[in-house]
Formats: structure tokens, C-alpha cells, sequence
């Protein structure tokens, strides 16, 4: 900054010509020129180094790809540059930047929010079932409720496919109640087909204290040929396909709430046919859920019926939900009402007690009194 100052202090004050003062300065004339422009335009703020800048960029996104890109993200805001990008493929050809790209635009035009910082949590490696073809495991669970404009509470009763991400269900109920879910489910089973198994948390109406957490919901289900499976209580992560979804559905469908029920169901309605038939999914090669589900081939038949065995002794238990087992009377509860139970040895002494895939409990006769364990 001295050597250039003195330069101009030279130039204006000495009979030496631009090209002697450049020798003598030790540069080429164009600088010089350069320099005193730069002084008469800026004053000395002007012989400040400057950062080399491209007047081209031939590897720049064009406009209209950028402007597409923002309005894509405004239009889907929590779908990030691998969703954007195989969406917009998807309906138009043009050539598109790769994700890192759209990453940076993204972050350029305030897009991106700032990651929230979570607390590191060690990888599950507990076994738990999963579908690997469309229909062998549906999931399903109450997403949190919230009030709608109204103050109604809305209790939104969710159905997914693990292996597709197809949502089924999402349906606006004012409480979790049996008698309100099974008309959902009946819909389901009619449209869909019936699914090998249903995962579910161990809250009600899905399960219950009576033994082996069966409640009215399974009873049914096992009754129409299907296998309730439970996570471990604490454990949500063992549903972790379908809770991805529901943190996908609050940040969509519930912020802000609408102004009542039947709007609600309105918002979940909309989000249901995006969430299926456009949101690309990682999970299946950046696909909507639409183009792997299919329909399962097993009809939901006219009567539910009790579970049939190969082998072991089959007993009835009568309408309070009591049985004999050999000798031994044992309570099982209403919710077992007229079932049929299978009692197997499985050692000495000892046998199994099952109402289809669930096991009850195991009776005891080792010591003189048989008594009954629950599971």
C-alpha cells in the first residue's frame, strides 16, 4: 500500500514519464495505468489488494434451473436435495445439478435450516422382525395428538407398509378407542388385502394388561389370519420406518393446525397422495412408495375365524374367558371370550399355552398343585 501511495505521490509530482516511474517502481505499465485509474475513481481505497473475480462462469447453474430448484423446495420444504432432485427428473428432462449443488443452493437462498444438535445415541442391535416384501408387516400407531382451530383433540390413527413406506390410513379420530379404529382397519383390510403381520406399540387399543398383551383389536386380528407383533415397551425405535413417517406428517400436516376435524382429515387426505405418489424415498432407490407397493393377495374374508392347530390339545375357553386345562381352572379374562386355545408339553411336567402365534403362559405340574405362569 506505501510502495503503490508513493507511486502516485511520484506521478503527480515528478517530470519523470509513466514508463521511467514504472522501471524505477519495478512494474510493468499496465499496473501502473491500473493504479492511478483505481486512485482517481476510489482514492486510496482503491490500491487496496483485491480477490481475483471470473467475469465468466461457464460450470454456472443457469437461472431457470435455480429458480425451479427454490420453488420446489418452497413447495415441499422438508425434502432435501436427493427428493428435490428425483422428483424434478421425474417431470421434466432437462439436465439437473447433482445434490451437492442443489445443496448449496439450498443453502444460498436461506433454505436450510441449521441441524439441531441431538444427543448420540448407541446403535440398536436388538432383533427385531422386519418385511421384506410389500404386505408381510404393516405398521401402526396414534401420531401424537394435538387440537385443531376448535379445540377438538385430534388423535390421527396411522397404517404404513414397512417394505414400501405406503401409507394406508391416516385418519382424524377423537380418541383412541377400539370401536373407532376398527372401521378404519375393516377399509383397510377391504382395499388393501390382509397383511401377514401388524407391528404395534403396546398402548391401547392395540394391546392391553390381559395375557400376552392381547386386547379386542388382536383377538381380531389373529381371528382373521393375522400375526400382532409388539415392540419393546420403550423401544420406538423398533418402529422406526413408521416413526420416520410421522415426523415427516407433523412437520406437513399438523403445523398449523386446521380449523377442525373434517379439515384435518382434509390436510391428511392431500399429504396421504403426496407422501405416496411423489415424495421420492431413499430407502427405495429415491422411488414414491406408489411404485413398489402392490395390493396383498389375501382377501379379508366375510367371517373371522378361530385359529386352527396342527397339532396339541385345543381347548375352549367359555363367554367370561375361563378354561380348563386338564384339572386346572384358569382365568383369562373377557377378552379371550369363546377362543380356542391349544395346549402343548413342552417338557416333563410342563406345557404351553397359546391363542394362535401368541403364547399365554405355561402351566406347571412338577410340584403337586399345577399352577399357571403367565408369559
Amino acid at each position: 500500500m506505501d510502495e503503490r501511495l508513493r507511486f502516485i505521490v511520484a506521478c503527480h509530482g515528478e517530470d519523470e514519464t509513466i514508463s521511467e516511474l514504472c522501471r524505477r517502481f519495478g512494474i510493468s505499465r499496465t499496473c501502473g495505468y491500473t493504479w492511478l485509474e483505481r486512485y482517481d475513481k476510489l482514492g486510496p481505497a482503491g490500491l487496496l489488494d483485491r480477490p481475483p473475480i471470473a467475469k465468466q462462469h461457464p460450470a454456472k447453474t443457469p437461472e431457470s434451473v435455480v429458480d425451479a430448484i427454490v420453488v420446489a423446495r418452497k413447495a415441499h420444504p422438508t425434502w432435501g436435495p436427493k427428493k428435490l432432485r428425483a422428483w424434478l427428473m421425474e417431470r421434466d428432462p432437462r439436465a439437473w445439478p447433482a445434490p451437492s449443488v442443489i445443496g448449496s443452493i439450498l443453502k444460498t437462498h436461506g433454505l436450510v435450516r441449521p441441524p439441531r444438535r441431538r444427543p448420540h445415541v448407541p446403535r440398536s442391535h436388538d432383533g427385531v422382525e422386519r418385511g421384506p416384501g410389500p404386505n408381510d408387516v404393516w405398521c401402526t400407531d396414534f401420531k401424537g395428538h394435538f387440537a385443531v382451530g376448535d379445540k377438538t383433540r385430534c388423535h390421527p390413527l396411522t397404517i404404513s407398509d414397512e417394505a414400501s413406506r405406503y401409507l394406508l390410513k391416516c385418519e382424524s379420530l377423537v380418541a383412541p378407542r377400539h370401536d373407532l379404529v376398527v372401521p378404519h382397519f375393516e377399509m383397510a383390510f377391504r382395499e388393501f388385502g390382509l397383511p401377514t403381520a401388524i407391528r404395534s406399540d403396546n398402548g391401547a387399543p392395540f394391546a392391553s394388561a390381559a395375557p400376552g398383551g392381547l386386547s379386542k383389536l388382536s383377538v381380531w386380528w389373529i381371528r382373521l389370519g393375522i400375526r400382532p407383533l409388539r415392540i419393546t415397551p420403550g423401544e420406538p425405535q423398533q418402529n422406526g420406518v413408521h416413526e420416520r413417517m410421522h415426523r415427516t406428517l407433523k412437520a406437513e400436516a399438523t403445523k398449523p393446525a386446521a380449523s377442525n376435524l373434517i379439515e384435518q382429515q382434509r390436510v391428511f387426505d392431500r399429504f396421504r397422495a403426496e407422501f405416496n405418489d411423489e415424495r421420492p424415498h431413499e430407502a427405495l432407490d429415491l422411488k414414491p412408495p406408489t411404485k413398489v407397493y402392490t395390493v396383498s393377495r389375501r382377501a379379508m374374508p366375510e367371517t373371522p375365524r378361530e385359529p386352527e392347530y396342527a397339532d396339541g390339545e385345543v381347548r375352549r375357553c367359555d363367554s367370561g374367558g375361563r378354561v380348563m386345562l386338564r384339572g386346572l381352572r384358569v382365568e383369562l379374562g373377557s377378552v379371550l371370550a369363546n377362543a380356542h386355545l391349544v395346549l402343548r408339553t413342552i417338557a416333563d411336567g410342563r406345557e404351553e399355552l397359546r391363542y394362535g402365534p401368541v403364547l399365554l403362559g405355561w402351566v406347571d405340574r412338577t410340584s403337586g398343585e399345577p399352577r399357571f405362569e403367565l408369559a
